[in-house]
């Protein structure tokens, strides 16, 4: 099996999947595999996707696992802890096939279950990918003392968000462990519960983009940012106080940012575009309300590297808290070209009784907007964007 453990699942997955159970029980959705990179898989992937898939539903929550999580997830409650301990993924929910080099994979089913998938089946298909073609991971603890002694030096806070693209759980199990012994206290955890019980560090999350899709396919798209930080609210009451801007673009947010959500959130995250034009932007947000910028966060997310990161830190110059969530260049680069790919949210619907509706993504940036193109376009001209 690849994927052995319950918790080898970023953090957001759990925070919302309780979100979800709170508010939305009935909701029912559907997932679909993007490949952005357009990747050719080899021949035979799907049937051996399948057995990986089949076999996780034998995983189970581990005592060990449940003690860890109520120590250090707070912000989730006793009853909901006790359901994960009951949960079994069903592979039922999963649907896939291969047309050539071409994988096409869809995961369908009530919400509060089937968002447990997204993470663990793209690492899965990374894990796998690498697996059947031959490679051999290269350079792993090299490279990952001296990003963790550079970004020491940089003073950069900052997390291992690579779960999602990872070669494989060794190496990002590997990397972990080196950062946290190199980086001393700028390490402040990783975004996969198994790796932070196992290093005994933070389980770091925010809150994801499917979250406000799924708001804004339900409500609309003028009241989605409000209506999801409002109903976050609700269920967490002022925990995972990290925003994304982006799921409508942050122009658009920043205009619905009300000064209530805006004093009540920790801050917020760049997963799309500019970064130094995000920064400029989010401070002269926080001094337009007579909020002391550097009370607040941004936690930068995209596509980050240490060039990255020391450009960012240069301009923001002391000017508001900024911390640094590292994917891919953390648990992917030993020397082969990481998979392009995301799972997203495409439809949804509040009960299972109902007719699917749309769900987009437009991102700061063309090329991550996901959905169906006429709906991307009713969301742009309701929102007033070119």
């Amino acid at each position: 099996m690849i994927i052995k453990y319950f918790t080898d699942n970023d953090l957001y997955k759990f925070s919302v999947m309780h979100a979800i159970q709170r508010l939305y029980p009935w909701a029912y959705v559907r997932y679909d595999f993007i490949n952005r990179g357009n990747n050719e898989f080899p021949i035979g992937f799907a049937e051996r996707l399948r057995d990986e898939i089949n076999q996780m539903s034998s995983i189970k929550m581990t005592k060990e696992e449940k003690k860890f999580i109520l120590k250090r997830c707070y912000f989730l409650d006793p009853f909901f802890v006790d359901f994960l301990e009951g949960y079994q993924y069903n592979p039922d929910e999963v649907h896939i096939s291969q047309e050539g080099g071409k994988l096409n994979l869809y995961v369908e089913g009530f919400w509060y279950r089937t968002v447990l998938w997204e993470v663990p089946l793209m690492a899965l298909i990374s894990e796998l990918y690498f697996k059947m073609i031959g490679t051999e991971p290269k350079d792993v603890e090299e490279k990952a003392i001296n990003k963790a002694l550079s970004l020491k030096n940089l003073q950069a806070d900052y997390s291992e968000f690579g779960t999602r693209r990872r070669y494989s759980l060794d190496v990002q199990d590997a990397v972990v462990k080196l950062l946290k012994e190199n980086s001393g206290e700028f390490f402040k955890g990783t975004s996969n519960m198994y790796l932070a019980m196992k290093h005994d560090c933070i389980p770091i999350g925010t809150m994801p983009h499917e979250w406000f899709m799924y708001h804004g396919a339900l409500f609309g798209y003028r009241a989605a940012n409000n209506k999801a930080l409002e109903a976050w609210v609700e269920v967490f009451q002022g925990s995972l106080g990290i925003t994304l801007t982006d799921t409508y673009t942050t122009d658009s947010f920043f205009k619905s940012f009300n000064l209530k959500l805006a004093k009540l959130f920790d801050g917020v995250r760049c997963d799309s575009g500019d970064p130094l034009e995000f920064t400029e932007k989010t401070i002269n947000f926080y001094k337009d309300h007579r909020i002391d910028p550097t009370s607040k966060t941004i936690v930068y997310s995209d596509s980050l590297n240490l060039n990255e990161i020391e450009k960012i830190k240069h301009h923001i110059n002391g000017r508001i808290h900024d911390t640094y969530g590292i994917g891919t260049y953390l648990s992917n680069d030993v020397g082969v070209k990481p998979l392009n790919m995301v799972i997203k949210l495409t439809k949804v619907k509040e009960n299972p009784k109902y007719d699917y509706i749309g769900a987009v993504k437009l991102s700061d940036v063309l090329g991550k907007n996901t959905g169906d193109e006429k709906e991307i376009n009713l969301s742009k001209l309701t929102l007033g964007l070119d």
